[in-house]
């Protein structure tokens, strides 16, 4: 059994019973004791969809109206004419061969790959290895586009990729704790109202179950969600 910090044991004592309203719910979370350094806000939402359908799943990017204050190690596989112009917009690499191949023999720090398309006939032989870690290139997140340097930008600035594990939860991180609560509740509503449109035509019964925020180390707050699936 997971041995807890003095500090969660401490705070676990005022974690609310019931749901709360979004602003009470980051008051809440912003009340937990603090560590040394900054937590990241985590989101998780309890979706009705059925992970086995294929036309359930959900996966996607989002970009938050505040960031989430959190800059991302962006590679780029593009034809090496764009390579220069990646770099400038923020990709720790940018290349094709031999950034394939560098990739190829273990060198994995980074947080997002982009790729041009007509890179994928080479880049799809590194999905046993970047497809496990969430790093492959894909059309549906975003990462797999013609417009490579705008990609690198909005990823290192912070953009979101998303995807529904095989509970039927999504996970996100929408800031850090030392956001003021206006902007925590804004990246929140952005964040949910973009699942609320995503929401597939064959799910069945309620969409949004449940809906909890929790800091890196802190116990978790539960929000309540109205009738519409939204937050108030």
């Amino acid at each position: 059994m997971r041995r807890r910090s003095k500090r969660y044991r401490k705070d676990i004592k005022k974690q609310p019973q019931e749901p709360q309203s979004l602003d009470e719910a980051i008051k809440t979370l912003q009340g937990y004791t603090r560590p040394k350094f900054d937590p990241s806000v985590d989101l998780v939402m309890h979706l009705g969809i059925d992970p086995k359908q294929a036309d359930q799943m959900l996966r996607g990017s989002v970009t938050l109206p505040k960031g989430i204050g959190k800059a991302k190690r962006v590679i780029a596989f593009c034809q090496d004419n764009d390579a220069a112009a990646c770099s400038e917009a923020g990709a720790v690499e940018a290349g094709g061969d031999d950034l394939v191949k560098k990739v190829q023999d273990g060198w994995f720090e980074f947080d997002v790959a982009i790729a041009h398309p007509s890179m994928m006939g080479k880049v799809g032989r590194l999905g046993r290895v970047l497809g496990p870690q969430g790093k492959m290139p894909s059309p549906k997140s975003g990462t797999v586009t013609q417009d490579v340097v705008t990609a690198v930008k909005e990823y290192s600035a912070g953009k979101l990729e998303f995807r529904n594990d095989s509970g039927g939860n999504i996970h996100a991180m929408v800031g850090k704790l030392s956001f003021a609560q206006v902007d925590l509740r804004e990246n929140i509503v952005a964040f949910v109202d973009h699942i609320r449109k995503l929401k597939p035509a064959t799910a069945k019964g309620t969409y949004i179950k449940n809906l909890c925020i929790s800091g890196s180390m802190t116990p978790s707050v539960r929000v309540a969600v109205n009738a519409a699936g939204g937050v108030e």
